[in-house]
């Protein structure tokens, strides 16, 4: 599955304490403005991680991959797109992170995540019909 479920974007602008000292972003700063743009694309479906947690599951990162290009600075402003583009037995999610002025690629990456019964603290090997439903796919 190769198209995108669903998209946001949120833009911030890099704060000083998230600067390292070579005065750019220290690497695992990426993952914070990664969650920024998952929590706006969860949102934007109307599935977050309350009402996740109200639906019986909780959906734990298992798989994460990053790769920088080129770094941000402080007061950089940044664009960061997550777009989910599978779902079916796990949710994976895609981020770009781009400088605002000039478009350049900065950093992109992924997460897997997989649904956990909450009631058996066990593991689904496909994801919960909420999912579908929340990504107003047709029923299987």
């Amino acid at each position: 599955m190769s198209k995108n479920f669903a998209s946001a974007q949120i833009e911030i602008s890099v704060p000083f304490f998230d600067i390292d000292l070579m005065e750019i972003v220290w690497h695992g700063h990426y993952l914070k403005y990664f969650e920024l743009a998952r929590c706006a694309v969860l949102d934007k479906i109307d599935y977050d991680y309350m009402q996740m947690r109200e639906s019986g599951y909780t959906w734990p990162v298992y798989d994460l991959h990053i790769r920088y290009a080129h770094p941000a600075r402080f007061g950089q402003r940044l664009v960061i797109s997550a777009d989910i583009v599978e779902w079916k037995n796990y949710l994976k999610i895609k981020y770009q992170i781009n400088d605002k002025q000039s478009g350049r690629r900065l950093t992109k990456g992924y997460t897997q995540q997989v649904a956990v019964s909450i009631e058996g603290n066990a593991m689904c090997y496909e994801s919960p019909d909420i999912l579908r439903q929340k990504l107003k796919l047709p029923k299987s």
